[in-house]
């Protein structure tokens, strides 16, 4: 900043999948930071980190974050653990801190080491702590039974060091307000925030230009289903039934059935990475020795043993964004010893989420019951977050608003940029959760 003081106001979006930081200025503007560096991917910022054993690390461990840790895993992912999608657990009141090397590492943990490094590659624009951080949360958080309260303990000790005035924001109101600034009359606008974690709305009353007051925000509702959930769908049809999904194991002479708990942590990622300690792989081993059909959990075992986490994340990744745009797609995978293939059709997809966007758009029809409005008093509709691209869901509000009153754009950004600007209000009581 000029002069090298500190920044106004900063706008972080820690997302499940991506983050984002932005910089408000003094002349009621914001702008993204830009990260720097050979890996460097703009203003986005993976919510990923790699850890290898090192004894100049903390803790005797190493670590690297962003695109960066992917980088370090690719170079050697036998020797590391890359770990993803780490903020779905941050409300968990049964995640208490993961293994890693053998060291214990809680959420709060990660996210320090996390931070660090964001501010390490920024290129400078984050070495002077900011005076007021204003901090996304979902409206709802990702999770079985999630603690709100918990979340929270959990974000103030990761943030403890990142600034000296914390407030936290639901995501859709940033991203209201950041579609406030690009509004030229008044109107009452309904944003729709589609994460990796969970999906979020927000009803917003904004004013015309230079109106003392832009912005009044009238409800939120949110639901942990999103991105991350849909990816769940295509391993559940996909890939699991190669990794023993549906088989059956022997014990006591009875045949039973293989416990799901097994796919349902192979199937999420916060927690797949965390399946390469010694316990799990003993379990299934002995698994494999029962099992009526022992190759698919020989599968399951290699690509955890193997680290193939990440690459398998990157080919489901690939396929659900090829069948935004495609009827069909295919699905390639080669790691571990283990290749899967297999052609998917946009509708079979359409059909694994149908029963998530139901409940996802009743979430919505709660958002626009708190704020007292239905479909005919909303002039404009936002869409925003990655999962805002998938043509199943934006049918959804074609169909309930009409297509002439939908507005897209900064999918990944726009939440950062109005927390940042939200950062800039005098008063920001209405706008804290």
């Amino acid at each position: 900043m000029e002069n090298g003081l500190a920044p106004r106001a900063l706008g972080l979006d820690f997302g499940t999948t991506n983050t984002v930081v932005a910089l408000a200025d003094d002349h009621g503007g914001a702008e993204l930071v830009a990260f720097a560096g050979e890996e460097a991917t703009g203003p986005v910022f993976r919510s990923a980190l790699c850890f290898w054993e090192d004894e100049r690390g903390w803790n005797g461990i190493a670590h690297e974050a962003g695109p960066w840790a992917i980088a370090e895993y690719l170079q050697a992912p036998l020797d590391s653990r890359f770990v993803q999608s780490f903020k779905s657990v941050a409300a968990s009141p049964s995640f208490e801190r993961a293994l890693i090397f053998g060291k214990p590492f809680r959420f709060e943990d990660m996210g320090r080491l996390f931070l660090q490094k964001l501010v390490a590659h920024s290129g400078g624009r984050l070495d002077q702590p900011p005076r007021r951080v204003i901090v996304g949360r979902p409206v709802e958080y990702a999770g079985a039974r999630p603690d709100a309260a918990l979340a929270r303990q959990r974000y103030d000790l990761m943030l403890q060091a990142f600034g000296t005035e914390l407030h936290y924001v639901y995501e859709p109101l940033g991203a209201a307000y950041s579609y406030a600034a690009r509004l030229t009359e008044p109107a009452t606008v309904l944003v729709a925030d589609f994460g990796g974690g969970t999906t979020d709305f927000s009803v917003v009353r904004v004013a015309e230009p230079g109106a003392p007051r832009r912005c009044t925000p009238l409800s939120s509702a949110g639901i942990a289903i999103a991105g991350d959930r849909f990816d769940q769908r295509i391993v559940d049809r996909v890939v699991l039934p190669l990794l023993g999904k549906g088989g059956t194991y022997r014990s006591m002479g009875k045949l039973l059935d293989i416990p799901g708990g097994w796919f349902a942590d192979f199937s999420d990622w916060s927690r797949l990475a965390l399946m390469r300690n010694r316990r799990t792989l003993e379990d299934l081993r002995r698994l494999q020795s029962s099992a009526v059909e022992p190759e698919p959990i020989g599968r399951m075992l290699a690509l955890i043993e193997h680290e193939q986490g990440f690459p398998l994340y990157d080919s489901v990744s690939r396929l659900k964004r090829a069948l935004s745009t495609a009827d069909h797609a295919a699905f390639r995978f080669a790691g571990g010893g283990v290749s899967i293939e297999a052609e998917v059709r946009r509708t079979e997809f359409e059909r694994w989420i149908a029963g998530d966007l139901v409940r996802v758009e009743t979430i919505m029809d709660v958002a626009l019951a708190r704020a007292e409005v239905d479909a005919a008093d909303i002039d404009r509709v936002f869409l925003t977050g990655g999962s805002s691209l998938i043509p199943a869901i934006r049918a959804i509000f074609d169909r309930r608003f009409g297509e002439e009153r939908i507005a897209t754009g900064g999918e990944l950004t726009s939440i950062a940029h109005g927390l940042a600007l939200i950062g800039a209000e005098a008063n920001l009581e209405e706008w804290t959760a």
